[in-house]
């Protein structure tokens, strides 16, 4: 018999199945109805997934079989520090998203509500699942939810997006299929546990196919997690998005980094090249700290920040070193959070904007010179009255751009210089890591540098503009979301520690592979 806490594993993918499946035979019109059960259904899962991180943080790798089966036949879920810790962070995306969209975005579309669910089933049984096959059945779940979201609101510029979207990620889907089939055909599974234990002895004349597996399978993964030049689809498709579709989005490139994270543990060396992976991150954090720098959009500012986090992730993955590692799962969860929240208050700041502001900015301040006339009561003005809800929203802005510069107070520091810790600990220090400290240091500078050009033009640049219209339930999910930025500073000693032991276990595949059960 299995105790009832240990079926907690399976919590985060029975509850939004049966959620969404239910709000699939209720009547389209019954918003309310269906919010009230997504709100309950996410409170529950949020419980759950603290439960699991509690639960894994004891060191214990809990392994549920679902149907009895035993591996490799059976689908199995794994629960670890690492998985627990991304079930848990997709859980708090959504309270948010959800919060935001109750104010009107839930109403824009038909099944918001159920395919905001389908897609935390997805992103769930991806963290968790324990074969290789079933992350593919997962990724293909969250990614037909996510098409639906990224539709949802209708618009022209929404639909071609959209488009352009379903077709990067289909290709990417046919080559993860491809290369699945590769290892499976080699190895005789496709169960993790059993891959860290079978893929040493694979004899050498099958090796090389094993390698040529996981290499389209690393590429399938790095389209999802936006490496360059593969990730070019990301900041306009993020850009045309409503706002808690983006604002949950941003957790779909950390899927990415996540199945690398697994995929670089498990296979041998040249599966997935250490050197690869810091190169692909250092060149994709300088091509998103450039797109930061040149963008005049704030979305798609939000999308280039998104693509500069992901580089800085694979970039330290692939130093190999595990301290380093540790640091970088505290900076996922850090930059997830702030981008998030992002994505959520762009919305609320372009409510006081006039269409075009961004490009009437540039050129005003390009092709008017010091000689333009001023209004003489402009000159005279001494002061500007703020009111409440422009001062909120400044506060708002001001916490997410020192959340993506990486500056202090908030985790994006800490996070930063834990990383920069690790990587110059050794003596001598790696030539990579000298230059991945420059290329942080410069995307932390052009990262303050647009949201402050951006930020004077928002609050200050229109003061004639009226004081846009937000309700408390919009304004409250940006503020619990950067609260929990500012959770993660207070409580930075056990979330590194906490980080620390998911990536030596990460660095550790055979203890993963303990603890799974095994065939009779």
């Amino acid at each position: 018999m299995i105790a009832a806490h240990e079926h907690l594993a399976v919590v985060p993918v029975v509850l939004p199945l049966a959620a969404g499946a239910l709000m699939l035979a209720l009547d389209e019109e019954r918003h309310r109805l269906k919010a009230a059960l997504n709100a309950a259904s996410i409170a529950a899962l949020v419980a759950a997934c603290l439960a699991l991180v509690v639960q894994a943080d004891t060191g214990r790798v809990q392994v549920y079989a679902i149907g009895n089966w035993a591996p490799p036949f059976g689908i199995v879920l794994v629960v670890d520090r690492l998985s627990a810790l991304m079930v848990l962070l997709s859980g708090a995306l959504a309270a948010g998203a959800l919060a935001f969209s109750l104010a009107r975005w839930h109403r824009a579309g038909p099944r918001f509500h159920a395919l905001l669910q389908f897609m935390l089933m997805g992103l769930n049984g991806a963290f968790l699942t324990g074969d290789l096959f079933n992350l593919f059945v997962f990724f293909e779940l969250l990614l037909a939810a996510s098409y639906g979201l990224a539709l949802h609101g209708s618009g022209t510029r929404r639909v071609s997006a959209s488009l352009h979207y379903i077709v990067i990620n289909l290709t990417a889907s046919l080559l993860f299929l491809v290369g699945v089939a590769l290892i499976y055909g080699v190895t005789g599974t496709l169960n993790m546990a059993d891959l860290a234990t079978r893929l040493p002895a694979v004899e050498a004349g099958d090796r090389g196919l094993a390698q040529a597996g996981a290499a389209i399978l690393g590429v399938a993964f790095l389209v999802k997690a936006g490496m360059w030049p593969l990730g070019f689809w990301l900041p306009g498709t993020y850009a045309a998005a409503s706002a808690p579709a983006a604002a949950l989005f941003a957790v779909l490139t950390k899927v990415g980094v996540y199945a690398v994270l697994r995929l670089s543990s498990l296979f041998p060396a040249g599966a997935l090249d250490g050197g690869g992976l810091l190169a692909g991150g250092m060149v994709t954090l300088g091509f998103g700290l450039a797109g930061v720098l040149a963008s005049q959009s704030l979305a798609r500012m939000a999308g280039f920040s998104l693509l500069a986090s992901s580089g800085t992730l694979l970039a330290v993955i692939g130093m190999g070193d595990a301290r380093a590692t540790g640091a970088a799962l505290y900076y996922l969860v850090a930059s997830t959070l702030g981008v998030s929240a992002l994505f959520l208050l762009i919305e609320l700041v372009e409510r006081a904007r006039p269409p075009g502001a961004d490009m009437l900015a540039v050129t005003r301040a390009a092709f008017l010179g010091a000689s333009e006339e001023r209004d003489p009561e402009e000159e005279d003005e001494t002061g500007v009255v703020i009111p409440a809800t422009m001062a909120l929203l400044g506060l708002s802005f001001l916490g997410c751009a020192l959340l993506v510069a990486g500056l202090p107070p908030l985790p994006g520091f800490v996070a930063k210089f834990a990383m920069l810790a690790s990587l110059l600990a050794p003596d001598p220090v790696p030539g990579a890591a000298w230059g991945l400290l420059v290329l942080l240091t410069l995307s932390g500078l052009a990262s303050i540098i647009a949201m402050g050009r951006a930020g004077l033009q928002v609050f200050w640049a229109h003061p004639a503009l009226g004081v846009p219209r937000v309700r408390v339930i919009e304004l409250a999910p940006v503020v619990l979301l950067l609260g929990l930025c500012l959770a993660l500073t207070l409580q930075a000693g056990p979330a590194l520690r906490y980080a620390q032991d998911a990536a030596q276990a990460l660095h550790a595949p055979r203890g993963h592979a303990e603890g799974a059960p095994r065939r009779p």
